[in-house]
């Protein structure tokens, strides 16, 4: 029988440093909440140092490298400045999403095929510094090939439009998924998803095949405001514990 590889868990930080940011305190701290959520089990740490540095900040990304011992995720707009910052720090991982300065959060997934030329050239730098990189790319076929084409390892599943979806819009969403990370596999990519996901849609995420890494922030943070951070994550990796490959 072929062992199922488990679902893994980066719990994103972010908005750790949002509470932190709105008061200009020193507290809470982005590394505290790393070590509490890898006590908890989490695989890895995401955070997305943004151009306007609205919550993450520099200093946070480099004492995070030096200071967790599982994967930092970092999370950036393909900007020349955050690059040479991820070219100084070398987390383990890069994903490249689209940024907008008054977006919320990240809207969409990046047009890699739009952008495959500057793109590329940021991979190779990236790839060249021993870190691997992530597009964060719409379950799009044309997109997916194009992350394969620019020479990208992993992609991660925007999963946003699935989880604001509701009915028939949302079943058809989940399909795309799916049917996604089903190519992305068979060209070659390792594929993880993020965006939106909570305890209540978690279920039929997994309904996803191949799924490396789920990173999942807000809706954990959330959830730790009522019963801590470890029982969040700690939740959370209880619902991700029934993954057993998703839907062939």
């Amino acid at each position: 029988m072929k062992k199922v590889q488990p679902c893994r868990l980066g719990v994103n930080i972010d908005h750790v440093a949002t509470l932190r940011q709105v008061r200009g305190t020193t507290y809470p701290d982005v590394v505290e909440a790393a070590r509490v959520c890898e006590a908890a089990g989490a695989a890895g740490i995401t955070v997305h140092l943004r151009e306007d540095r609205r919550h993450i900040q520099d200093r946070d990304v480099y004492a995070l490298r030096r200071s967790i011992g599982t994967r930092l995720n970092l999370e950036m707009a393909n900007n020349p400045d955050i690059v040479g910052v991820a070219l100084d720090v070398k987390p383990h991982e890069v994903c490249l999403v689209p940024e907008r300065r008054r977006e919320l959060t990240t809207e969409g997934g990046l047009d890699v095929a739009g952008q495959a030329r500057q793109l590329g050239r940021t991979i190779d730098r990236l790839k060249a510094a021993g870190i691997c990189v992530s597009l964060f790319i719409a379950p799009d076929p044309r997109q997916i090939r194009a992350a394969v084409a620019v020479g990208a390892p992993y992609i991660e599943l925007h999963t946003g439009t699935f989880c604001d979806a509701r009915g028939a819009k949302a079943r058809q969403e989940l399909q795309r998924l799916i049917a996604g990370a089903r190519l992305a596999h068979d060209l070659g990519l390792c594929v993880n998803a993020g965006h939106g996901i909570n305890l209540d849609n978690v279920g039929a995420i997994l309904r996803l095949p191949h799924l490396d890494t789920l990173n999942i922030g807000h809706s954990i943070i959330c959830d730790a405001i009522f019963v801590g951070l470890r029982p969040a994550v700690r939740a959370m990796l209880a619902a991700l514990r029934p993954y057993r490959g998703g839907t062939r």
